[in-house]
């Protein structure tokens, strides 16, 4: 009788709030790696882990073959630019992060997405360059698609354009435009849920003229242009209890978030050494 069917498999956002280690996960695990072996002419290198898969499945809501190509993009990503991705050390970057330049905030948002803030005016261009910068995003990244939660929620950007220059816009060249927005569409395993301008001023433009063609029409429409009169418009995305105070909320202030932050990258330094070195194995292998 219809007792004895086979239940039909739940939808990927169901699939995605059950546990790591549920047996109805490991199946999708497994048709991942054989598509990625057979994508790469057979196994080779360390297998890939099944957190690490998972990573790609969550992001894809359990689709495979959408979840196989961010993968492969992912790995062509670091592949062809070792310039950002080769070095993700957190103490190469500390005095940037000591300019209170990026926080992740404590508290996720109503929505349980991380929400994270980068402060460009902190950037002094004479000593850091566009790609060290772009690391620091890319140690954050890597460290939160790790929990869970980040990985069914996703996460939103609040970024703070005060004392945006000429200098700043002059470092962002096309092909690094290319490189922002492919890890902002399609080749990283975390849904960007928003992207929150905040204090842009008139020259940022041609900046964003530049990225914005190479986004897909849903990230597009995720970002919002805030201005300088933001505290107000922020509320309605962000719970005050989320944001610092410099941002209308009444969470921790911003450089006490910061600090705490680059804390925890620091306890992550060996952990992102090892992604590193893991993955470069495993390109290297893929390439021979």
């Amino acid at each position: 009788g219809a007792a004895a069917r086979t239940p039909p498999t739940p939808p990927g956002t169901e699939l995605s709030e059950l546990p790591d280690e549920s047996e109805q996960l490991r199946a999708f695990v497994s048709r991942l790696r054989q598509a990625a072996d057979e994508a790469g002419g057979g196994p080779a290198g360390p297998p890939l882990s099944d957190g690490f898969l998972l990573k790609f499945l969550r992001a894809r809501d359990f689709d495979v073959e959408l979840s196989l190509k961010l993968l492969l993009n992912y790995l062509r990503w670091r592949r062809d630019s070792p310039e950002i991705s080769s070095c993700l050390s957190p103490s190469s970057v500390l005095g940037l992060l000591h300019m209170s330049y990026h926080a992740v905030l404590p508290q996720r948002d109503h929505a349980g997405s991380r929400v994270l803030i980068y402060r460009i005016g902190q950037w002094n261009t004479k000593d850091w360059s566009p790609y060290q910068v772009f690391r620091v995003s890319l140690m954050t990244s890597e460290i939160i698609s790790m929990e869970t939660e980040t990985q069914r929620r996703g996460l939103k950007a609040i970024f703070d354009l005060q004392g945006w220059s000429l200098g700043h816009a002059l470092q962002i060249n096309p092909s690094l435009a290319k490189k922002i927005s492919c890890v902002l569409s399609d080749s990283f395993p975390l849904k960007v849920r928003g992207i929150h301008l905040v204090n842009e001023p008139r020259f940022f433009r041609p900046v964003f003229a530049m990225i914005r063609p190479f986004l897909p029409e849903k990230i597009k429409q995720r970002i919002h242009m805030h201005g300088a009169d933001f505290h107000s418009d922020l509320r309605h995305f962000f719970h005050p209890h989320v944001l610092p105070p410099e941002y209308g909320g009444h969470g921790p202030g911003i450089d006490e978030a910061c600090q705490d932050w680059t804390n925890q990258l620091l306890h992550f330094e060996h952990i992102l050494s090892q992604i590193s070195v893991q993955l470069q194995v495993f390109i290297r292998v893929r390439s021979d």
